[in-house]
This record gives C-alpha cells, structure tokens and sequence, in this order.
C-alpha cells in the first residue's frame, strides 16, 4: 500500500464500503509489513498478512505458509465477499477459497497481455478465474481478451474512478522548491520504471529545451530507474531544466502549478494520473498504447494521442503544439475537466456496487 494505481483504487473502494456501512478488511498479501500512503477511514480494518504469517521472507516455504493462514482466516471471518487485485493475487484468492462458497470478484489493473505471466501462473489464471463471481477489467479490449478464457468467465468493465480535488498527504514538497513560479511546466507522474518510458519524455523534450527556455519537465515518482533517469538528464545537458522531487503526496498542488500533463507509458490499465491531471484542467498528450489513454483523452479535443511508433519525434511533436499555444492549452484544459464528470467516483463506485450485490446499510452494521 506504498503507492500504485491498484493500490489507489483498492484503498477508495475500502473506504466507500465503509462509509456505506460495510465491515471491511484491506489486506495485503504478498508483500511485507511497509506503510499505507492512501488515507484509510478509520472503520477500515488493515491487516497485513505478513504480520499474521510473522515472516517477510519470499521463500516458497513461507509463500505455502502464507496460503494456508490466509485461508484459515477466510475461514474464520466467513466474508459476505472477497474482493482481489492483481493477477498473482487474484489466483491466490480463488485457490485458498476453493470449496469455501464466498463469492470472489477478482480484477485485473491493466492490459493482462501487454504483461505475460509465467507459463505456470498463466495457466493458473485461465484455470481459477472461472471459478471467480466475477472477473473486473478496465476496458473493453480487456474484455475482449477475457472473453477468451472460455464462456464460463463472466466479465465486467469498470473505468478507475476519478477523485476531485485530491487529498494532501504526506510528503509535502511544494513546487516552488522546485521550480520559480515564472517557469512553465511540463508535468510526468508515475512509478520510475522501464514500463512507464520516462526516458522517451526526457528525450522529447530535449529536443524542445533550447526552443523553449522558460520551460522546465517535472517528473514526480521514485523507482529503479532514478538512476538511469539521471544518467540522461546529465548527458543531455538538462540538469537546470528536468526536474526529479521523488514521491510527492500534495499532487493536486503539482497539477494545479502545472501547464501540461504528458504520460509515454508503453502498457496502461487505466491511468490515475492521466484522470488527475485532466481533472485539474490540463491538456494532455499520451502515447496511444494498447489500453488506457485512448479511453479518456478524446483526440484534438482534450489533449493529442501519439502513435507508439512516433516515439520521442512524435511526444515532441505533439507537446511543441501545446508549448507554442497558450490559447490552445486553455482551451483543451477546459474541455478536460469534464473527466471529473466521465469518470465520477459516485458513479464507478456504483458500477462496483452493482458487481458485488451491495446496498447501503445501517451504521451498526
């Protein structure tokens, strides 16, 4: 619960159930004790399992241990239903509840074939998710490819529910310690990894510093790829013009100082921040990848989708547009805020309500 779009998610659902008058349990799984970077409502239980197996090894002996106590606990807790993100977990949660007759929903966070599991894992999937009450996906070419897995699959399509204004949590990092009020900004957000191609903005917009000198690229997150993400930024000579704060827990500050959201993700569920950023009124320009981007920005209107064949050339292209315009920034960063509307919490978390058969009920309950 550290940070991640799933982890987001998992962490509004908990709360709106709880709000709703439902006894809910947040569990992590497989991984160790760490900290909740989400805010929780107080009525939230969060258990790790780590703690209830007493171990954080990755062993496959402590693996089974932990398959045995997370049963042993559906077991003494007989939950209404279960509720499972991620394809490692979901399979884990469909496996220790074989027999049990507790309806499970399991989802999947982003495009399942754009990230291959193991041939061992894969069939595991195809094999337990038919058993699931229902299997949750984020667009309809998710479905589609669900729909292979066979006509007993029953699967629904749930957007990620948009948030506004977002909460502040810590860290706080206030962008004026980052960059002077008088420079424009273009924002990235995410978790430093290969799969998110910082590298492609920072090549991007390499090729727009010198044209536009009173610009600055912000890239909020923390990662493996700090490092090489450094590495370029002193190669291309942009130490002074790219910026990287870390993890910031104050983002609506840093979408609000912003001028322009750019992502270059090469796989995407449904992005979090691309909903955040057109939500606080900026334009967008995305790679066009398999999911995701193409299902909130609306081409020319709100923002530009760029063909991942473009790479770099094509970012760049798209954001010296929006550099060179201030008019059309503003124009589609109006048009972009009707995200909060498209994408409205109160209605996905009735979508979620409707999967799982809940209803409001009393606060005792």
């Amino acid at each position: 619960m550290e940070g991640g779009g799933a982890e987001r998610v998992a962490a509004l659902l908990s709360n709106h159930w709880a709000e709703q008058g439902h006894k809910v349990t947040l569990m992590p799984t497989f991984s160790g004790r760490g900290e909740c970077f989400y805010p929780l409502d107080s009525r939230v239980r969060l258990d790790y399992l780590a703690d209830q197996v007493r171990s954080r090894s990755r062993s496959w002996f402590n693996k089974m241990r932990r398959f045995i106590v997370l049963r042993r606990m559906i077991q003494e807790s007989r939950p209404d239903v279960i509720v499972s993100f991620l394809p490692h977990v979901n399979v884990a949660a469909l496996l220790v509840s074989w027999g049990l007759r507790i309806p499970v929903v399991v989802s999947e966070r982003t495009y399942p074939p754009a990230m291959p599991l193991g041939s061992g894992l894969e069939l595991l999937r195809k094999v337990t998710y038919s058993r699931a009450t229902r299997v949750v996906v984020q667009t309809q070419r998710a479905l589609q490819w669900l729909k292979g897995y066979g006509p007993r699959v029953r699967g629904s399509v749930i957007h990620n529910p948009m948030v506004y204004p977002l909460p502040c949590i810590e860290p706080v990092v206030e962008s004026g310690s980052v960059v002077p009020s008088t420079r424009h900004v273009a924002l990235a957000v995410g978790r430093l990894g290969e799969e998110k191609g910082f590298k492609q903005i920072l090549a991007a917009f390499s090729a727009l510093a010198s044209r536009y000198p009173d610009w600055d690229l912000i890239i909020l997150g923390e990662g493996s790829e700090r490092e090489a993400l450094e590495q370029q930024r002193g190669r291309l000579g942009l130490k002074n013009r790219v910026h990287l704060p870390g993890r910031v827990g104050n983002l609506g500050d840093w979408y609000a100082r912003a001028d322009l959201y750019v992502m270059s993700s090469r796989f995407e569920g449904f992005p979090n921040t691309l909903l955040e950023a057109m939500a606080y009124g900026l334009p967008a320009v995305s790679f066009d990848c398999e999911t995701g981007p193409s299902d909130i920005i609306r081409d020319g209107v709100d923002g530009y989708l760029v063909s991942t064949d473009e790479g770099a050339t094509g970012l760049a292209k798209a954001m010296n547009t929006l550099m060179q315009d201030e008019k059309m920034r503003k124009r589609m960063g109006e048009e972009a805020i009707a995200v909060r509307e498209r994408f409205s919490a109160r209605r996905i978390m009735a979508e979620w309500d409707e999967v799982l058969g809940l209803q409001k009920v009393g606060a005792d309950a």
